[in-house]
């Protein structure tokens, strides 16, 4: 085993861990999930059935993770989020063949308590802030708070509220590094 997992956390048949991870206290990993090295899930943790998580990504307590949703490389979600993975849910009526698929993309944050409603994906370094509800796409780099969430402004990669100048140039305070808004869609810019 070159992960590590906690002696309370159950692990399923026909799971792929990768090197490094760590599972914590109480967690469940369902059947055939793919982990990607270096992930970290804190206690309390669930993924459900064929999920998938690339490497390095970070699941703070209480959250679980449903069939339907891959998270991409370097992802954090926050303490107790939500993922939905049906619309219309109700208990006497079986929807196993209706799971929508969410995408959360490179780098993206999802904060504490927010929810996210299947089948809108999260883009590249997005950060949706704690407690905010996602009922519609989020585009890469986009900063979105609220019930409905909506997009206040701009992100760098390092997390850092982007302030783009007349020319539609804006620099992270912390990395230097450059971007450019264009017809609403931020790059950054590679030197």
């Amino acid at each position: 085993m070159d992960y590590f997992a906690h002696n309370t956390a159950v692990i399923d048949d026909g799971c792929v861990i990768g090197e490094g991870t760590k599972i914590w206290h109480f967690s469940h990993i369902m059947p055939n999930c793919t982990l990607g090295k270096k992930c970290n899930l804190g206690q309390n943790v669930v993924i459900s059935p064929e999920v998938v998580l690339g490497d390095n990504v970070k699941v703070q307590n209480n959250v679980s993770i449903y069939t339907g949703v891959i998270c991409e490389d370097d992802v954090f979600l926050g303490p107790s989020m939500v993922f939905t993975n049906v619309t219309n849910p109700r208990s006497a009526v079986i929807r196993k063949n209706e799971y929508a698929r969410t995408t959360v993309k490179k780098g993206a944050t999802i904060g504490a308590n927010a929810t996210i409603i299947c089948g809108h994906d999260i883009g590249e370094f997005a950060f949706v802030g704690a407690g905010s509800v996602v009922t519609k796409k989020v585009p890469a780099y986009a900063l979105v708070v609220g019930n409905p969430a909506r997009q206040l402004g701009w992100m760098s990669e390092y997390g850092h509220r982007l302030v783009f100048d007349s020319s539609g140039i804006a620099i992270c305070l912390e990395s230097k590094e450059e971007y450019r808004l264009e017809n609403q869609i931020v790059v950054k810019i590679k030197k």
